[in-house]
Order: C-alpha cells, then structure tokens, then sequence
C-alpha cells in the first residue's frame, strides 16, 4: 500500500488558543510516528484566527524535538513572502539539528490576503511571478558551498534538506518536472486539476541530481470515526469552516453540528462538495476503500492525509483508522492478473 504521511495545519479550536494547538500538534505527530506515518508536515498561513502554525519553521523545530525518527517538515513555505537566504538558514537550521528528519516543500501563493501579503513582505515585489527564479535561489545555497561564493546560507551550503514544489495547479507540476524536484498536489481542498497535473509531471519531468524518476504525493482530507454517521458528524466541522473561509469570515475551528450540511445554502453546498471532493469521511471500511481509491486514482507514491477535527481524540482516532486502512491493504492479497 502506498505510504501515508500527515498534513497538520496546527488547528486553534474554538474556546482554545494557540498553545493548546501547539501540544496538539506534537502529540498527534508523536501517535503518528508510531503508527508508521512517513512524514509529518506543517503549513504556512497567516492572519487566520484557526490557523497556528504562521512560523513554520519554528513548529517544525518543536515537533522534531519532540519525535524520533519521523520525518517533519513544512507543506509548505509560502516563499513569495520570504527572501530565499532567510528559509536555507532556517531549514539549515533544521537539518544541522535533526540531521536526516527535514522536507522544505515551497509554494507559491502566499497563504493569505492581498493586505496580509504586504503587510509581511513591506512591498509585493517578491510576487509570485518570481516563484521559480527564488525557487532555484534557494536550491544553490543549499547546494556544497564554492571557493568564491561571495553570499553562503550558514548553516544550510552543503547540507541535504530535500525541496519539494507544492501547486494546486499546473504551474507547479510543471515547475516541479521541469526543476526535477518532487511534487505534492493539494488535492484536499483544491481537486480540480489534480488528474491533469500529475499526468503533466509525469510526462514533463526530466531526472535531476535531486531524483532520477518522478515522485508525486497527494493530499486528501479523512474524517474516520466507528461509523459513517459520526464521521459525517465530525466532518462538519471542516465543512463550516470551509463555508465561513471563503465568505471572508475565517475563524476558529468550530465543534461539529449535526445535519450541518443539510442546513446550507445550495451554492455553498454545491462550494464544499467541489472543494472537499478529495475528502474520505467514514468508518473503517468506508474508510479503507476510499483510501485505496484515491492512491489507484492518482497512482502517487505516496499520500498525505489530513484531518481537521474538533476533539483532539477523535482526530487521533481519525489518523488511527487511516493508518490500519493503509495496513489491511497493504496485507490483502494481491488479485491475479
């Protein structure tokens, strides 16, 4: 069965704060390491009320010291909104600290509003058009430092801290082939070009110093619970932050409300059923097969799930479920040909 690694937005629940996400995140990480999750990857927002994790690297630096042998990394540095000196250091940083265990997956939007934007970077210059010049910026300082290299990342030159090139899109399918990097596709909220751009990558990608064949990872969304029905309970927490999100009024992860998504409004129903179209919400077996056709789907080598949940232990549970879905398929037998 294809391998399964963790996508963690450090949710802030409503009626808590930021610290209690932050032991959240670092417990949910050290459960998945122990149920073999690959990696454990924390993403970049900013100025938005239910996400905690806005400085990324220093959360990574947290759940790294507090795992073993987890790989943790970030899914991913918007870098648009840095200079790309700043991220070698900070995941040079990283890697001299937990040598072997760091991923730097880059985006290039920048994770917030327009306001937000100029408001961290002082000026809009570094936009995204510049994504794949910073991109190859970043790359050189982490490459072996030469006798003349006038500007080094200390640490970061020489250090080994594997790049991948994060899209929703076709840009970054094609930037990833083309750079021969990685590539992780956000299926879990943005599924409209997913099929499109991992064929793309494929068929573009050209083998580098960093990998010889292509490796694609995508990303969906599981609620997992006993039953269907108490996933689908769960699950509305996700679905009501989705709604309030893209009506501009983004907030706290709220608790689960029962028949929530009867309650809507046609168009934003028809919003989340396109939105979460990648999202697998229900017991075990539901569950299982969903999971194996995601990864038959999308032949990736590897698939990060997420869950956002609004009791701690049922998210634990949720990443649980998905974890001896991965087990029971991997253990079935394989149907003869």
């Amino acid at each position: 069965m294809t391998p399964l690694s963790v996508l963690d937005l450090s949710p802030i629940l409503q009626g808590s704060d930021a610290s209690q996400s932050f032991k959240n995140s670092l417990d949910l990480a050290q459960h998945a390491e122990r149920w073999g999750y690959k990696r454990f990857w924390l993403a970049e927002h900013h100025n938005m009320p239910g996400v905690a994790s806005a400085a990324t690297a220093v959360v990574i630096g947290h759940v790294a010291a507090g795992t073993k042998t987890i790989r943790v990394g970030a899914g991913g540095i918007m870098l648009p909104n840095h200079a790309p000196l700043v991220i070698a250091e900070q995941f040079g940083t990283l890697e001299a600290l937990f040598p072997g265990r760091i991923d730097l997956g880059l985006g290039r939007a920048p994770g917030t509003d327009q306001l937000t934007a100029r408001a961290l970077r002082r000026t809009l210059v570094g936009d995204e058009d510049r994504f794949p010049r910073d991109v190859m910026e970043l790359l050189a300082y982490f490459a072996p430092v030469g006798p003349n290299q006038q500007i080094q990342a200390v640490p970061g030159g020489g250090l080994n801290v594997p790049v991948w090139i994060l899209g929703s899109s076709l840009f970054g399918a094609s930037l990833a082939a083309a750079a021969g990097l990685p590539f992780a596709f956000a299926s879990h909220f943005a599924p409209a070009q997913l099929d499109e751009a991992m064929d793309l990558y494929r068929e573009r990608f050209r083998p580098s110093e960093y990998l010889d064949k292509p490796y694609a990872m995508a990303a969906l969304s599981i609620v997992a619970a006993d039953t269907d029905a108490e996933a689908k309970y769960l699950f509305s927490s996700l679905q009501q932050a989705f709604v309030r999100m893209r009506t501009g009024q983004p907030g706290p992860l709220p608790p689960p409300v029962e028949g929530f998504e009867d309650s809507l409004h046609p168009a934003d129903k028809a919003m989340i059923a396109h939105s979460l179209s990648c999202a697998v919400v229900g017991g075990p077996e539901t569950v299982r097969k969903g999971l194996a056709a995601f990864a038959e789907r999308t032949g990736a080598q590897e698939l990060m799930v997420t869950a956002q949940v609004f009791d701690h232990a049922a998210r634990l549970k949720s990443f649980e479920i998905a974890a001896q879905a991965r087990d029971a398929l991997a253990a079935a037998p394989v149907a003869a040909g």
